[in-house]
């Protein structure tokens, strides 16, 4: 199966706190990977470094075939936007937009035909079964509404992997089943690879993989599933 993400030997240190201690981890195509922990054991901090968000002070992470952390500030921020996708806890759709317009925002960054940035929005809505909420502002969509819009941005440039932290964190229990769902019908349609933060245990049993994290490293790895999806 092809290897998408790989981290090696990655440490974080703030001050004289260091949050990872040399964290190894492989991720596959169209695996779906939960990181578990307590709080203050470092798996949002290694999320956001997986993601290129944060840059660790030593390691090596290499988004399928490219050393992501070797890469100029600008080529960085092109990498990101084109082959990487991101759901938080909270939204974080712009309130001036459309649900539309938001989902369009990463396309159009990424210089893709305008037209065709817009017609796989909708695409993308109508399949989260937003077709009909696209040109309403966020204030106008309920929570549940809201994170969906956030998936489909995230979805816009066909990334290679989707980094979610707590995304059902402002959800209510049915809101944050349907999420799981979703995660998982996307893994299943689109060969979607996902890596998530949660302490939502129903998510992260869900999830083909749950490592624990203890400590700043990797305590845990529950191994890797049969994956169905893998070959798409």
């Amino acid at each position: 199966m092809l290897v998408m993400l790989r981290a090696e030997q990655i440490v974080k240190r703030y001050g004289d706190l260091t949050v990872l201690k040399g964290v190894n981890l492989e991720v596959k195509k169209a695996e779906i990977v939960s990181i578990v922990g307590s709080s203050g054991a470092g798996k949002s901090t290694l999320l956001h470094i997986l993601g290129t968000l944060d840059t660790p002070d030593s390691g090596a992470i290499t988004i399928r075939d490219t050393r992501v952390d070797l890469l100029k500030p600008r080529a960085l921020a092109v990498f990101r936007n084109t082959h990487i996708g991101f759901v938080f806890q909270f939204h974080h759709l712009l309130p001036e937009f459309s649900a539309l317009e938001n989902v369009c925002i990463p396309g159009w960054l990424a210089g893709t035909r305008k037209s065709a940035v817009e017609v796989r929005a909708r695409q993308l809505l109508k399949s989260l079964g937003l077709a009909e909420r696209a040109d309403h502002k966020p204030h106008t969509l309920s929570g549940g509404e809201a994170q969906r819009v956030a998936v489909a941005r995230a979805l816009i440039n066909q990334p290679d992997v989707v980094f979610a932290d707590e995304p059902t964190g402002n959800l209510d229990s049915i809101r944050g089943k349907e999420l799981h769902d979703l995660f998982l019908q996307l893994r299943a349609d689109l060969g979607q690879t996902f890596v998530i933060v949660t302490h939502n245990e129903e998510l992260a049993q869900m999830s083909d993989r749950v490592i624990h994290m203890k400590d700043g490293l990797v305590a845990e790895d529950g191994g890797i599933k049969d994956l169905p999806w893998a070959s798409k």
